[in-house]
């Protein structure tokens, strides 16, 4: 059987797998990513790092597998919506800036609209690239070349600056209807199609390995096939192409989409590109396990402390609230001024009631999010699904069954698959259901969910003015030392 190499290039860490046809692991690598903040709200990475890291892991899995001659293809997924700016070597200008970087306030405001949306599938948001990109045109210039992870990583596995449309999508600049550059999308950005990468569909080739670099990695000089997001990939994975079946990633943020033969929009989710011409409506909160490790922190547990201490809570934690938008907030109201809150305490709650309210909270979220979504199913991962109690929360607050699936590389093996798809010329999509275990509800949070609800109409313009006030809080500052 013919081996491919998968690569997970995502936020922390450069992850590859070699496999074989059925899904199998035979060698398995990583290296971490570090994440730089020089200014609030700022996140970005050297570019450079995204390579090396990628090298490392790959060397590795190969070398772990002891199999590198019978690898046959290799395949890319990706974090979404970072972009690296650079020279027409492709040579990197500056950091790279990050899909949860928040800069662009300003140009989302000015820039997004109803027109926007439809063309690029994504309401008006801090993730897509579109309005990072205008505020880095504006004032370093437009560099020579701009593009997605896979578009940096394939310039240096075959020396073609290249992408998948379904990763170059996400970047916020395609027609996606057409799934093609949109000249009108461009123009906001102060960028042309000609410093963009090529495109082609996921499951095609980009090109073949330099000599040199495949020697390097230790596999012949094969084809590197293109990928599609880190998302989209998972849900490939994770078999959520099939009708009425979503992937849910409740990792540092939590992600969950489902695919559709129709292109569709709606605030309630943003729409990618899909496999085989297929569309992926997808939802998201930019703060799931990432606001249960704040929590911890604040109150100083480890996660067995924090478990049991929620796990001897009522549900609903006594009526204490928490409206989860650490980082903003995205689906279904993609408001960039919108902040956390803890609504409810009083003198009986413990550090164990602000945690399950903080685990129901982001739950109530994915129930708001599944409100327009067509899904009967969840197939869930991410460090979150690993917890018994956070799951049952989840199964409970949407009143659907969660499979929770085994541990392992999820958005690798979707890129796998796209490999192996490519070598045997069989379809991604057929895939089995996964392996792991079914999570029905037990209880429900109806009455509890509907005061939840409430809670971002009544403060959104409180949000908004502690946006401004926090603005001038400097300012007043110094008026009050002089």
């Amino acid at each position: 059987m013919s081996l491919v190499v998968a690569v997970d290039c995502s936020t922390t860490a450069a992850k590859a797998v070699v496999t074989e046809a059925d899904g199998t692991v035979v060698g398995a690598g990583a290296a971490p990513l570090t994440t730089s903040s020089p200014h609030p709200a700022w996140h970005e990475q050297d570019a450079r790092s995204w390579w090396e890291a990628t090298r490392e892991a790959v060397r590795a899995a190969v070398a772990a597998s002891g199999r590198g001659a019978e690898v046959a293809a290799m395949c890319l997924t990706h974090q979404r919506e970072s972009f690296v700016a650079a020279d027409a070597d492709g040579v990197p200008l500056r950091p790279a800036i990050l899909w949860l970087d928040g800069r662009a306030t300003a140009e989302i405001a000015e820039l997004g609209s109803p027109r926007v949306h439809e063309l690029s599938g994504k309401p008006p948001d801090t993730t897509p690239a579109l309005y990072k990109i205008a505020w880095l045109t504006r004032r370093e210039g437009a560099p020579a070349r701009i593009g997605d992870v896979q578009a940096f990583l394939a310039w240096h596995l075959t020396g073609r600056w290249a992408t998948s449309v379904e990763s170059a999508d996400t970047l916020g600049l395609h027609d996606l209807r057409r799934r093609d550059w949109s000249p009108e999308l461009l123009a906001l950005a102060g960028l042309e199609a000609a410093q963009l990468p090529e495109t082609v569909p996921a499951g095609e080739p980009i090109g073949t390995l330099l000599p040199d670099v495949a020697r390097d990695l230790g596999v012949p000089p094969v084809a590197l096939v293109a990928g599609i997001g880190d998302g989209q990939a998972a849900g490939l994975a994770l078999g959520a192409t099939a009708p009425g079946v979503a992937y849910l990633n409740l990792g540092t943020s939590m992600v969950m989409g489902t695919s559709s033969d129709a292109y569709v929009t709606d605030r309630a989710y943003r729409t990618l590109a899909g496999v085989r011409g297929t569309y992926v409506l997808e939802t998201v909160l930019n703060a799931a396990a990432y606001l249960a490790g704040w929590a911890r922190d604040l109150v100083g547990l480890s996660v067995e402390e924090a478990e049991a201490a929620a796990a001897a809570v009522p549900p609903g934690a006594e009526g204490l609230l928490v409206l989860p938008y650490w980082n903003a907030v995205q689906t279904p109201y993609w408001d960039p001024l919108a902040r956390g809150a803890v609504v409810g305490l009083h003198g009986r709650h413990t550090p164990g009631h602000l945690y399950r309210a903080v685990l129901e909270g982001v739950a109530f979220e994915l129930a708001l999010h599944l409100e327009k979504v067509e899904v009967t199913e969840l197939r869930a991962v991410g460090g979150g699904a690993r917890s018994p109690l956070w799951v049952q929360i989840v199964a409970d607050a949407v009143q659907r069954p969660v499979r929770v699936c085994s541990a392992g590389e999820v958005s690798a093996a979707g890129a796998a698959r796209l490999a192996h798809a490519f070598l045997d010329g069989g379809d991604p999509r057929d895939v089995p259901v996964p392996p792991g275990h079914d999570v029905a509800p037990q209880g429900d949070y109806a009455d509890l969910l509907a005061v939840h609800r409430r809670l971002y109409p009544q403060l959104r313009e409180v949000f908004a003015e502690l946006a401004q006030v926090g603005s001038g809080s400097s300012r007043s500052g110094s008026r009050s030392a002089s």
